[in-house]
């Protein structure tokens, strides 16, 4: 009884996290899709996706946190909470000096909460499992961010274009790992029913 009571509440905690995965996979698609048609057109609208996007992350780091034992039983996200709302600042200042510099933000936004995301990734597995995704993404996150930094010395002007590959790939990541935790609970709740039905 008590492990089936365990297991209820394992589902449910694994409930909470494919919906935020999924909202956050849902979110960046949508992103990328206007960066790639209007963004890439109009400057301005490019300006604000820019600034729009290390707030989500600010917003959903804090969400998770806050859902999961609080901020301080979270020191991960909790930092990356920090990162993600000082690169938001930073990049609506960066977008008075140019596209590069905005890139050079985004480089090391992406290392540093690509390194957290890593290691929220690491803490989660043994409680929730189907954790390589989130471990995959943040290390690539950090790579990625490198390549940003080296990017904005190079001769071509940046733009949200060079962005959008980088959000395409956390979408990505999001959404298998939402549909590994569905797939997973899916195989677990059956076998939580065998027993029942078999007590009928």
């Amino acid at each position: 009884m008590q492990s089936q009571q365990s297991l209820v509440s394992s589902l449910s905690a694994s409930s909470w996290l494919k919906g935020y995965y999924y909202v956050r996979a849902a979110f960046s698609l949508i992103w990328v899709g206007l960066a790639l048609t209007v963004g890439r057109q109009l400057p301005q609208l490019a300006a604000v996706m820019l600034v729009v996007y290390p707030a989500w992350d600010a917003a959903a780091n804090y969400v998770d946190a806050a859902s999961n034992d609080g901020l301080i039983s979270n020191s991960s996200q909790a930092l990356n909470l920090v990162v993600s709302a000082v690169t938001t600042l930073a990049v609506a200042i960066a977008l008075t000096q140019s596209m590069s510099a905005v890139l050079v933000v985004f480089g090391v936004w992406a290392v540093l909460s690509g390194i957290l995301q890593l290691a929220t990734g690491i803490r989660r597995w043994k409680s929730y499992g189907a954790q390589w995704a989130m471990v995959l993404s943040g290390a690539q996150s950090a790579l990625a961010g490198i390549f940003f930094i080296h990017a904005a010395s190079g001769a071509q002007t940046p733009s949200i274009i060079n962005i959008a590959p980088y959000a395409a790939f956390g979408a990505f990541y999001f959404l298998i790992s939402a549909v590994w935790l569905t797939i997973r609970d899916g195989r677990r709740g059956t076998i939580q029913a065998a027993p029942e039905g078999r007590s009928s």
